[in-house]
């Protein structure tokens, strides 16, 4: 009976109800389509960051330390001395170090189509322990050939046995690299691996190195030998900086855990405004009903059954509110979702088959209306208690 007076109530004020249900709404939705989008720039990193457990990677010291990869702040004409990364041969061994080349060229493709692209150079006995081949075979020593990452392969309609110019030279495609991600050391997948020789008869003699990656066969070993590195190269002064893909993905984690703290931040103040519009909306209610609950009152209805039929109001605008607002927030949440991966991938195929709408998303989802109808609750409950305090013969003296 109660459950249906407060129903009764809210269509009589259907207005002052629909605006308040209206505030509920913007108040999930917001922080249920945040969340979502947060869990799902979480996501889209969690599949496109390859971790290589058993890879370390040494970079040139920088004045910005403790950043992550491609942070642009670290985007600096630095590198690693060849006595440097003998050094480091000797502090990783007996684990693999790969000393890796990187630089750029205008590639030509064929039928007119051309563009700059990144150019990995790395010892030919070097690129099985690194890279996977999906089509093709690796470059022979004595043959020399590229290989073609994944996604720059199928957007030119690459293939082994075909020829590529790079700058004003010629080069056969010997393969096509497996999808690797990106990962804590090379990013092949929009990239052309060729064998170091070639990288410098193309580029000129280097005598320095961008990166050195060192590994280790056992992960359990990788503390070990980041710390040897560390102590035999920079004894006297920071000159490289040593880490692995764990270290990577824990800064990535951080700063993904921030973003989404602050995005649910955001939604919480929408729901905070709402529960302030409940609650000037209960009082509303309460005031102008005065007589009507000294009426009931002195009919025998108790104090408490008068506070649930106020609660059942707010219960009742929580409910609509926080159920529209899920809906809402599942449709806001898998668009937003998408033009993050569309703004992170920049449209290629690169941003295929990634997950970004799983379980959490949906926990983020019934947080936010939980949270609704929570919050309804709350600023509704001080406006009921008030009105079942009420005597009987105060009440009704009300105009």
């Amino acid at each position: 009976m109660f459950f249906s007076f407060a129903a009764r109530n809210l269509r009589r004020h259907w207005i002052r109800s629909a605006l308040s249900i209206i505030g509920i709404v913007i108040g999930v939705v917001a922080i249920a389509s945040l969340g979502v989008m947060g869990n799902s720039i979480n996501l889209l990193v969690a599949n496109v960051i390859t971790d290589v457990g058993d890879t370390i990677v040494i970079t040139p010291h920088t004045a910005i330390g403790g950043t992550f990869a491609g942070d642009p702040r670290t985007a600096v004409d630095a590198a690693i001395p060849v006595r440097e990364v003998e050094e480091i041969r000797r502090a990783a061994n007996p684990h693999r170090t790969v000393p890796v080349l990187q630089g750029a060229d205008e590639v030509e493709f064929g039928r007119g189509e051309s563009g700059y692209t990144q150019i990995i150079g790395l010892a030919s006995d070097d690129i099985p322990i690194l890279l996977e081949i999906a089509d093709g075979q690796y470059p022979r020593q004595n043959q020399p050939g590229a290989l073609v990452g994944t996604y720059l392969a199928a957007e030119y309609d690459v293939a082994p046995g075909f020829r590529l110019t790079i700058g004003n030279e010629s080069i056969r495609v010997a393969g096509v690299l497996a999808e690797r991600g990106f990962a804590a050391d090379i990013n092949p997948d929009y990239a052309i691996v060729v064998p170091d020789g070639w990288y410098e008869s193309h580029f000129g003699a280097r005598d320095t190195y961008p990166m050195v990656i060192v590994r280790v066969g056992n992960a359990e070993e990788i503390d070990a030998v980041k710390e040897a590195i560390d102590s035999r190269i920079n004894r006297r002064e920071e000159i490289v900086d040593v880490f692995d893909s764990r270290d990577m993905l824990r800064q990535y984690e951080e700063i993904y855990q921030q973003i989404t703290v602050f995005l649910l931040g955001i939604g919480g103040i929408s729901l905070i405004v709402a529960a302030v519009n409940i609650l000037n909306v209960m009082y509303i209610s309460v005031t102008e009903r005065i007589r009507e609950i000294g009426v009931m009152r002195s009919i025998g209805a108790l104090r408490r059954e008068v506070l649930r039929m106020f609660l059942y109001e707010a219960v009742l605008l929580g409910l609509i509110g926080s159920i529209i607002g899920g809906v809402l927030s599942t449709a806001f949440g898998y668009l937003i979702s998408l033009a993050a991966v569309e703004v992170f991938t920049a449209g290629t195929t690169f941003g295929e088959n990634i997950t970004i709408f799983d379980l959490s998303a949906v926990g983020y989802i019934v947080f936010g209306m939980a949270f609704g109808i929570g919050t309804s609750i709350a600023a509704g409950f001080y406006p009921a208690w008030n009105a079942s305090q009420l005597a009987p013969v105060d009440a009704m003296r009300q105009k």
